[in-house]
This record gives structure tokens, sequence and C-alpha cells, in this order.
């Protein structure tokens, strides 16, 4: 059995894969394209960053509200970038390559936006308090557009390593069709990095309201996933020197997600080792033996693995659990094609020696699971499959779409007449994926239950590689 493993279940992997891109595209902030694909959404929040006086206009809403998080946002551009860097050929051959490429463009092109100086660099625009009290369409939303930074007075190492990570991983992706946009990209990457090393702490003491929705646990983690894509992009030594000499490999995780990158370094420092690029000892070994004991863990070869439900779903928490999910699965799926592409025989757990083929067919379970396979035969991509969620936790999705009914839909209106609306969201948000279900394989198809049905960039981003990769 090879990478490219067989359909199962009948899933048409190719219309999920387009799919997820157009979801990025119902996410967008900004003036809209000539080129937008999703005809519901309509421009919005033109004047972001005016009140600084500096543009920022433009990314991505993270899920269901209409602000701009930057650290969610530069993580959801990370594994967007690393879709496309390990997965450009099966991208290029669906004829999805371009759009891949444009959402991590979009993101991109705002984060430069947001990174004005070496040492400035805006984290968040809008409030999640006072956008939470609302429910209004990003087009007419009357909530305040704040901004926020870290600087050298207020660092933040977890939000500046982040978006270096993400900016050194589009890099690579750019590579070999834009090289100008590439070395641009670069350029920030390295800056950003010099940043997050010499200003230590974590973002949300500089910038607290974020801290409510995404407090980072620390930054170690983002300054050696930097470190691992900077190295990446480039071959310098000096960033290998610091992977070598950090001191902290992570240990064992518990989850890859946006709040804990240090499985994504692991298993890019692994693919070095398997390449002969460092040496199998020390802490490269250290790092390597951690990312395969989270392996070993997601497919229950180890002494101790990760939960699963009843229907086989990987379980790690109530809320948003599908993006632990797929984020777990994605770093399995690329490093069964790191062994595989290095002839590597052998994935070596507590319970047993595994192929490498064992990763890719408990991955491509778990997209199946996604994708309806599940014991309430329920697809938690919108839009695919023949019963998908229709009461999204999300803004835009439920109110009427502007282009519809121009009238401006108030605060509270918002609320009264859509979101407690005990019907089907009026505009299908193809390609979202929700929380998902609860560990007994429930799911409660109502827009008030955000654990469930909420849906983030931060989990579709990383089933864009995984979709290319399974389709034929």
């Amino acid at each position: 059995m090879s990478s490219e493993l067989a359909q199962s279940q009948g899933h048409d992997y190719g219309t999920a894969l387009t799919k997820s891109l157009l979801y990025f595209e119902a996410q967008r902030s900004g003036k809209l394209p000539p080129n937008q694909r999703v005809q519901w959404r309509g421009d919005s929040a033109l004047k972001d960053g005016g009140e600084a006086g500096i543009d920022l206009a433009g990314g991505y809403y993270d899920a269901g509200d209409n602000v701009k998080f930057g650290f969610p946002m530069a993580f959801t551009i990370s594994m967007l970038s690393w879709s496309v860097v390990e997965f450009k050929d099966k991208l290029q051959s669906k004829n999805e390559l371009p759009n891949a490429l444009a959402a991590i463009r979009w993101g991109t092109d705002y984060l430069i936006k947001a990174h004005p100086l070496p040492d400035v660099l805006y984290g968040e625009v809008g409030d999640g308090d006072s956008d939470h009290s609302c429910w209004q369409r990003p087009e007419d939303m009357t909530t305040p557009r704040t901004v926020y930074k870290i600087d050298d007075q207020h660092p933040g190492a977890d939000l500046a390593g982040e978006t270096a990570a993400a900016f050194a991983a589009a890099s690579v992706a750019f590579a070999p069709t834009d090289s100008n946009y590439s070395a641009q990209l670069l350029t920030h990457a390295e800056q950003l990095y010099g940043f997050a090393r010499s200003h230590p702490g974590q973002y949300q003491n500089s910038i607290p309201v974020a801290g409510k929705f995404y407090s980072s646990s620390g930054y170690q983690d983002e300054l050696l996933w930097a470190a691992a894509w900077l190295h990446r992009a480039t071959g310098n030594k000096v960033y290998l020197d610091y992977l070598g000499h950090s001191g902290d490999s992570g240990g064992v995780r518990t989850q890859f997600s946006w709040d804990d990158k240090y499985v994504g370094a692991q298993v890019l420092v692994a693919k070095l080792v398997l390449e002969g690029q460092v040496e199998d000892a020390g802490p490269w070994a250290q790092y390597k033996s951690n990312a395969v004991e989270f392996m070993c863990r997601c497919i229950q070869q180890a002494t101790t693995n990760f939960k699963k439900t009843p229907g086989g779903l990987l379980w790690f928490q109530p809320w948003n659990n599908l993006h632990y999910t797929s984020n777990a699965v994605f770093v399995a799926a690329v490093y069964a094609t790191y062994l595989i592409s290095h002839d590597y025989v052998e994935v070596p757990c507590y319970r047993g020696t595994q192929a490498p083929d064992e990763l890719l067919v408990f991955a491509q379970s778990q997209v199946d699971y996604i994708l309806g396979a599940n014991p309430n035969n329920m697809s938690y991509m919108v839009g695919y499959g023949s019963k998908y969620p229709t009461q999204v936790h999300h803004r835009g999705a439920s109110i009427v779409s502007i282009k519809n009914d121009s009238t401006p839909v108030s605060c509270s209106q918002g609320y009264d007449v859509w979101y407690k609306k005990n019907a089907s969201d009026p505009n299908v948000l193809d390609g979202a994926v929700v929380g998902g279900p609860n560990a007994q394989d429930n799911y409660l198809d109502i827009r008030s239950n955000f654990e469930m049905a909420e849906p983030a960039t931060i989990n579709t981003a990383p089933l864009v590689g995984l979709l290319a990769n399974f389709g034929n």
C-alpha cells in the first residue's frame, strides 16, 4: 500500500478539498477581490487600523465572530503553508494549488501590513467582549475595531514566533512560483524571529484582551517551530544550532494545536534525522523519539494512548475537538510520508513495530469520520455530503446575505431575529469544519452550541493537505 490510499467509504476527497478552500474565502475580511467565489459575502472592515494610522484591512476572521486574532490566524497560515509544502503536487493535480496559495496569500498580505517595523507586530483587531455581545454580519458590524500590538516595550515571543513560522513556511510554499514574494516573506520571518528571541514573554501580558480567547501557555514551542521552518526555508545553520542547544525539545506532547507547536517542530526535526542532516543521537534523537511517541499514542500503540470515542474519533477535549484531531492527523500523515520517501519501514511503538502505512490508514480513518463515516452518518464539514450541520455558530452564515437584503442588522436584532431562529443558515458555509461531536459521538445541531457548532480556520487548514493527499 502506498501513500496514495484508495478512496474509502465512498468519500469524494476532491470535492471536500474544493470546499475546504472555499471556506477561507468566506472568512475573508477587507475588500474582496474580483475573483471572489463565495458570493454571499461582501466587503467588510475596510477601515481597520485607521485609529492607529495604519492600514490593517484584510486577513481572516478566526471563527464565527468578527475579530481578527493574530495568534490563531498565523497558525492557520502555517498549516495551510505546510499543506502546500508537503502536498504541492497533489494539490496541483487537482487544480487546487492556485486556490491554496491564494488562501495563504490572503493571510500573509495582511500579516505583512501588521508587521510595519522589525519590532512591531499588530496582534488583534476588534475586541472579543464587545464583538461577542453582538450578532452582526461582518459587512455592517458596528462594534469597535480597536487595534492591539506587541513591541519592544510590550513583548510577545509566542505571537512573534508563530508569525515568524507562518512567514517562513509560506516562503517555502511560494518559492517555486513567486521567488520575489517568497523572499519578502522570509525577511519578515527573520525579523520576527529575532524580535521573539530578544524579547521573551507571553503575548497576552501585552494584549490582555486576546488572553480571554487565545491565551498562550508559553513561547518556547513557537521559538522552536519558527527555527525549524526558518531552517527549512534557508538551510542556515544558526537555526539548527538553536534547535540543538535549546535544551527543550518539548517532551511527549498531549496535543498539536494553535497553542502547542512542539509536535510540529519535532516532526520537522525528525525529517532532518531521516535525511541524515543531523545524527540520530543526542537532542536530535530526542526530538524524533518524542514525535514517534505522539504518533504511537494516536494509533493506540503506546503505553498511554489518546482517547477515542466509541465511533473511533480521536478525542482531546469538549471544545472544538476537531481542531486537535485534524492537526494530530496531519502530522501523522506527514511523518508517514517522510518515512516512506526515505525507505524507512518501521514506526517503533511500545505495543509493537508499525508500518508507516498504519499512520496513513489511521489518518484516513479520521478524515473519513469527519466526512461522515461516523455513528451519526453526518459530515462535520459544512456543505459536504447529504447530512451536515445546518445551524452553524457563525454570524455571517446565519444572517441573510447583505447581497439579498442590505438593511443593516443591529447588534441586538441579530441575536433576536437570526441567532435564536430555529432554522437552517441562509448561507451555506462550504468547507467549514465545526467543533464536532462530544466524547460519545453525539452532536447537537443548534446555533447556540458553540463548543460543537462553531467552525474555525484552524480546523480546516490541516485538512487541506490531508484531502489533497488522500484524493485520487
